[in-house]
């Protein structure tokens, strides 16, 4: 008898519908699976045979064909293990049901029939949704996750025997719910504070017009100076993500398997410090099979870089288009993905290769020039922000005074992301200042000619490229718009230095 289940699978950050059937014939007792398996789908059929035993199911007799179409698509995971026991336990004519049209399901199962969890389930709800189906079916634990999908029942089980019986009709299961308001509610004073960081207060205002146009910044400064501690209290400072966002970055990080089991959503931007021992697949994804690397874990948050110079020069380069485009595409001899990796890059060094600063290092010119020649001009070009961090003075250090706090500032930076939002209401690739292109330069950075005069002689100054040039305005419009002024002009404090060389 032949046996049709749905499921879906995954590529790249997307899912497509896998059909799932199976054909219980005559002949030798034997399992054969196609459709381009990868070994974990191949060792279902071990697992599979030992749950149907373990559940109180009887393992089919005679040849049982599975295939798994499209079959000009590689399957992989563990993911095929319900569908497939499923399969076979209405083409061996152990369960009669007639919903197997109306759900999609996916789910490893252990030897005992317990259903374990499986990654990228939220792509595939959305899958399974486009595809009109009445619910899916999934584990327990990715039930909260697939739940946020609205217009879908998600069904979860406990086991392979709690799944059969429901598809019969012997056992009703209430569809997951998640309350979204809830998942949201989000505690900002658990986190690390800017208040706990002492002094430092021009580096604090770079960070805040960073934050409030989506710049991406370098701190250069000794050792001890703060550096890290910023940078880890610049997501307390973050507006705070969007539904649309937050079904973004869940679907990256459930794909990679960094989701809590009962997890729903990702609902706090992202943190992501890689080593720099970090290679190039690493920090972008790839491998054989081309998977999200940190730069799109960091999706819609913060991609941190401490000790930049230390990087491999090789691995540095390979940013340089995710952070003018915004994604990342990689080709491999598997095929092309294209990942979303639209973060905000904050980078830290030290001025000199012994931390001290130029005056006061030991480290000879040739030694200090080789490595600050280890950051390419291209990439500093693309670096929004160049902020010195000075040591701190005593009197900060031992000062009972504390600045101001990480919600202070957040609900500024709030306020001009809404302005933002609000001037780029019908330019959906256009979520910040920090991502505007020519054409909205020209609109909404108009400069007068006292302006346009001071420029041109920083340009000389500071010999800054067309690129820098365009920061230069994108960042004042930041500084505009936290100022709630409408025009870009030359007056107004700017305690920060914009530059494109070292």
């Amino acid at each position: 008898m032949l046996a049709r289940v749905f499921s879906a699978a995954v590529n790249g950050i997307e899912a497509f519908p896998v059909e799932v059937e199976v054909n219980a014939g005559w002949g030798d007792t034997i399992i054969v699976i196609v459709g381009l398996p990868d070994a974990a789908v191949k060792e279902s059929r071990d697992r599979v045979n030992t749950a149907l035993s373990n559940s109180g199911y009887t393992f089919p007799m005679g040849r049982v064909t599975i295939n798994l179409a499209p079959a000009d698509v590689r399957k992989e995971g563990p993911s095929f293990d319900l569908p497939i026991a499923i399969g076979m336990l209405a083409a061996s004519e152990q369960i009669e049901t007639d919903r197997l049209d109306n759900y999609a399901m996916v789910g490893e199962l252990a030897l005992t029939g317990a259903l374990r969890s499986v990654k990228g389930v939220l792509p595939i709800a959305m899958r399974a949704r486009a595809e009109k189906k009445a619910g899916l079916i999934v584990p327990f634990e990715n039930a909260a996750e697939a739940a946020v999908v609205e217009g879908l029942n998600v069904i979860p089980v406990r086991n392979l025997r709690e799944a059969a019986t429901f598809l019969e009709g012997d056992t009703t299961i209430a569809p997951a719910t998640v309350d979204l308001e809830k998942i949201f509610e989000h505690r900002y004073d658990e986190e690390a504070d800017f208040a706990d960081v002492k002094g430092q207060e021009s580096v604090k205002r770079s960070l805040e017009i960073a934050a409030a146009g989506g710049h991406n910044v370098l701190l250069i400064g000794p050792p001890g100076t703060g550096k890290s501690m910023l940078a880890k209290r610049f997501a307390s400072i973050l507006p705070p993500l969007t539904l649309e966002e937050a079904l973004q970055t869940t679907k990256i990080h459930s794909i990679v398997g960094l989701l809590k089991p009962g997890q729903a959503l990702v609902t706090q931007r992202p943190f992501r410090a890689p080593h720099h021992t970090a290679s190039d697949a690493g920090l972008l994804g790839g491998n054989a099979n081309p998977t999200p690397g940190e730069i799109s874990l960091a999706h819609n948050g913060v991609l941190f870089l401490d000790e930049l110079p230390e990087f491999k020069r090789s691995v540095l380069e390979t940013m340089r288009q995710p952070l003018e485009e915004g994604y990342v595409t990689i080709s491999r001899a598997a095929g092309t993905m294209t990942f979303p990796s639209e973060f905000m890059l904050i980078a830290a060094m030290n001025p000199t290769p012994d931390g001290k600063m130029p005056g006061e290092s030991r480290s000879s010119p040739r030694e200090i020039q080789n490595y600050l020649g280890r950051i390419s001009g291209p990439l500093l070009d693309r670096i929004d922000l160049h902020v010195e961090v000075p040591q701190v003075k005593f009197r900060e250090i031992s000062s009972e005074r504390t600045g101001e706090s990480s919600a202070e500032i957040r609900q500024r930076v709030i306020a001009a992301r809404v302005i933002q939002q609000a001037r780029f209401a019908s330019k959906k690739a256009i979520t910040c200042n920090a991502r505007m292109g020519t054409r909205e330069l020209k609109t909404y950075c108009n400069l007068d000619e006292h302006t346009k005069e001071l420029l041109k002689f920083a340009m000389a100054d500071l010999n800054l490229s067309a690129r820098a040039y365009d920061r230069v305005l994108k960042v004042a419009r930041t500084i505009a718009d936290l100022a709630g002024k409408p025009n870009v002009g030359s007056a107004g404090r700017v305690p920060i230095r914009i530059s494109s060389s070292r």
